[in-house]
């Protein structure tokens, strides 16, 4: 279930505007659509182009991470069959003009290819499926001193986080899936508790406290969800000490500063 209430306090320049506020936006576009296009075919050096120098990460199965260690496990988990793939559905752009601070939504579909390996003395045929997981990159970015001389400012990436909104198992042969326990897929939120089961079985540690934009109640907005709308806004407002840490009983900030 989601809730009707509007989770954003602040409007931003978010479509039309001053053609320097397009050209803003169309920058910051350009970075959200590069996590699809270039970490999905191994560009590291053009993925790596497209963050800050200390940025950091959260995904489900590397948690936080600077964005170097990132790239690093990434690297690691497809040397050992890793297959994980997004697909681009949308992208809008918050921006403060006076701030020079934007936050990147983009809304994708995660999916991920898992195979349940067989026994061939046994008759038994490998298991094979995807788990489709949909959910929306927030870029949180800031324009900088340009890298390269000529270009006095650039936009580039903080922090990413995501909000899950719902996943699904999708049998590869259009029949056969997987079973996952109750007590298996409680460890994750509803928004990613299939994901999340699937890559706990292939070893990696998840993170079981990101944002969903479900809620136990019917109406009711989680606290997660609200929370990253609240760290948004700080951010586009231009504070620089935002708490991306999940909103946890008892939970200590963690965050990249």
């Amino acid at each position: 279930m989601t809730s009707p209430s509007d989770p954003q306090v602040g409007v931003y320049a978010h479509i039309n505007g001053h053609p320097g506020d397009l050209l803003d936006r169309l920058a910051v576009s350009e970075l959200c659509k590069g996590w699809p296009v270039y970490r999905d075919a191994s560009e590291w050096k053009n993925f790596r182009s497209l963050f800050c120098q200390n940025a950091f990460v959260w995904t489900t199965w590397s948690k936080r991470q600077s964005i170097d260690s990132f790239i690093e496990v990434s690297k690691k988990g497809k040397s050992r069959g890793d297959f994980i793939m997004h697909r681009e559905c949308g992208t809008s752009v918050d921006l403060n003009p006076r701030t020079r601070r934007a936050v990147g939504k983009m809304k994708a579909t995660i999916t991920q290819r898992f195979t349940i390996l067989g026994d061939p003395e046994r008759g038994v045929e490998p298991l094979v499926f995807d788990v489709d997981c949909d959910c929306r990159f927030q870029f949180f970015c800031l324009e900088q001193p340009a890298a390269q001389h000529g270009d006095p400012r650039e936009w580039k990436v903080r922090y990413v986080k995501l909000i899950y909104d719902k996943d699904k198992v999708v049998p590869v042969d259009g029949k056969t899936s997987p079973t996952f326990s109750k007590d298996v897929l409680r460890r994750c939120p509803e928004g990613y508790r299939y994901l999340g089961a699937a890559q706990h079985m292939l070893g990696h540690d998840i993170d079981e406290a990101l944002p969903t934009i479900q809620g136990p109640e019917k109406g009711v907005a989680p606290l997660s969800w609200l929370s990253m709308y609240e760290k948004m806004g700080q951010w586009l407002n231009g504070e620089d000490d935002i708490d991306l840490s999940s909103p946890t009983p008892n939970h200590k900030s963690v965050n990249g500063n």
